[in-house]
């Protein structure tokens, strides 16, 4: 077994004023935050994350997606439309094929922010 790490804490109370203004002036509302917390839940599973690295590439159809990522297209689809839903990618339509593309570059500086960190 591992030892718990402990946190160092303030040996006495005291309030910074200065600090907390500071904080209060910039904090987001409970509702931006919560839209950022859930944002933040997409990109917590890996088959979505492999979903944006294969759209980083390329606007691909679904029966390509599949088959890079070897998995039927209902798992595709099912997991297309929750990046779709939370506007991570976007569609359209070509004669009877649908192609999904990274629906702006904030997706891809998220995710290449994400790499830089992990990679550090």
């Amino acid at each position: 077994m591992s030892p718990i790490e402990r946190v160092e804490c303030c040996e006495v109370t005291e309030l910074h004023e200065d600090v907390l203004q500071q904080i209060n002036a910039k904090m987001p509302d409970l509702d931006s935050l919560y839209d950022l917390a859930e944002l933040f839940k997409i990109f917590g599973d890996s088959t979505r994350i492999r979903i944006l690295f294969v759209l980083f590439e390329a606007e691909v159809c679904v029966c390509d997606l599949a088959e890079a990522l070897n998995m039927t297209q209902s798992a595709v689809s099912h997991q297309l439309s929750i990046l779709k839903r939370n506007k991570l990618v976007k569609s359209r339509r070509d004669g009877k094929s649908v192609f999904y593309s990274l629906a702006d570059d904030h997706v891809r500086t998220i995710i290449g922010q994400g790499m830089d960190h992990i990679s550090e």
